[in-house]
């Protein structure tokens, strides 16, 4: 997306308070200021994890191009006559809305996808979880996004329903109740990081100076949970802090020990154990009663490359060379099925060569349906998927499944065990 096509969406969002864009009125100014500092001591008292990345955030008056409010992830920029407007815990639920958008990295996981309806699905997404934990008051003052059949979910499962609905939502109203100006990159990848910080333009921040900014929150982040109950948090934070702070196995490690798992070992007198051979007794040794029998799904809607694929499926090859016994049902996938293939112990070989097809949408459902009209029912179902689908995650009753999952920074699978593509190898 270019830079012109975000400045064009900006606008837009922030087109019905147009006419509070003006010069600073220095004594309406000081009193914001003043409210604004007392809305973040309200927060620390009664929001402490909010009011603590809220407090970091320094404040900047742009009443020259900012009609509500924006957050770079740094600095808390706002329009004095809109802050006026506000009740003073409304404000608490705006600092709230900003600080959301800077944890759940709204900046950096929109991708190609439309501007507009992105910056809808992200307000749906934090308006939901300040109202459902009480973070400030719910703002009724001006327009608000907010529907209670969205609490819990996330931007892009918000965004996939509105797509799919788009023909019969009203954009232009939903737009309309957008609550802040939701700032990007420079879309080009090397912004120079101009005006930023001193509220006479719209930030222009570079994707070096947002990884930084990126870094910065998720330090702050892990300190301010310190400061709270974790039961206060929404669950989107709750699965963030988990994993920033919580070991994470290596991909190959969980899918080597999950494929083994699946076989179950006895005892037999047809292959004494070496352990006997130096005592008066014969001790029994162990074989595998059952044969590995897996089914994989590659998905390759287009963030998941053939060399991905390849390096993924080279895994599960030396994991089944070891093993006199496997079936792997292989399948590509985005929204529907392509070149489905079984490979055991005779055909193993030709899996290196198994073509990757795809490059559609993500539909998890459509796996989950091939497998069942053709009577596979595999003790294992491994997904190598981006973690985007478009829907559900599929039947959770079906089988066991493991997620490795390249691409999403925060995947949340509701079933199975996971593992992100490329941690720790």
């Amino acid at each position: 997306m270019t830079t012109a096509t975000q400045d064009t969406a900006n606008r837009d969002d922030a087109k019905r308070f147009a006419n509070l864009i003006g010069l600073t009125d220095p004594k309406l100014d000081r009193e914001v200021r003043e409210m604004l500092v007392t809305a973040r001591v309200g927060m620390l008292l009664r929001a402490s994890f909010f009011g603590n990345l809220a407090t970091r955030l320094k404040l900047i008056n742009a009443d020259e191009w900012c009609a509500t409010a924006a957050t770079d992830g740094r600095n808390f920029y706002y329009n004095s006559r809109f802050i006026k407007m506000l009740k003073p815990k409304e404000i608490e639920f705006l600092f709230g809305h900003e600080v959301l958008h800077c944890v759940y990295d709204h900046f950096g996981r929109r991708g190609d996808r439309d501007p507009q309806l992105w910056n809808i699905a992200n307000d749906f997404c934090v308006n939901g979880d300040l109202k459902k934990h009480r973070v400030g008051e719910f703002i009724t003052s001006v327009p608000c996004l907010y529907d209670q059949k969205y609490e819990g979910k996330s931007s892009e499962e918000i965004y996939d329903i509105l797509y799919e609905n788009a023909e019969k939502i009203s954009i232009d109203d939903l737009v309309d109740r957008i609550l802040d100006e939701h700032l990007e990159g420079d879309g080009e990848g090397g912004g120079s990081g101009k005006n930023q910080g001193n509220g006479k333009g719209r930030p222009n921040i570079s994707d070096e100076e947002r990884q930084k900014i990126r870094d910065e929150i998720k330090e702050a982040m892990l300190s301010a949970a310190q400061t709270c109950d974790a039961g206060n948090l929404p669950a989107g934070i709750k699965r963030l802090i988990q994993n920033l702070t919580e070991p994470k196995m290596n991909w190959r490690e969980l899918l080597r020990m999950q494929l083994e798992s699946t076989i179950k070992s006895d005892y037999t007198w047809m292959r004494s154990s070496r352990k006997g051979w130096h005592q008066d007794a014969v001790m029994p040794g162990m074989r595998n009663t059952d044969a590995i029998d897996i089914a994989v799904g590659i998905d390759m809607s287009g963030s998941i490359t053939d060399a991905q694929g390849r390096d993924f499926l080279a895994e599960v090859q030396g994991i089944m060379e070891a093993f006199d016994s496997y079936r792997i049902h292989v399948v590509c996938f985005d929204t529907e099925i392509y070149n489905p293939r079984q490979f055991d112990s005779d055909n193993l070989e030709d899996i290196t060569g198994y073509e990757l097809s795809g490059g559609g949408g993500t539909d998890f459902e459509c796996v989950f349906n091939y497998l069942k009209s053709n009577d596979i029912e595999p003790k294992r179902l491994v997904m190598f998927t981006d973690g985007y689908p478009f829907g559900s995650w599929g039947d959770e009753n079906f089988c066991d499944t493991v997620w490795i999952i390249h691409g999403n920074p925060n995947p949340d699978p509701p079933f199975g065990v996971w593992a992100k593509y490329g941690d720790t190898d």
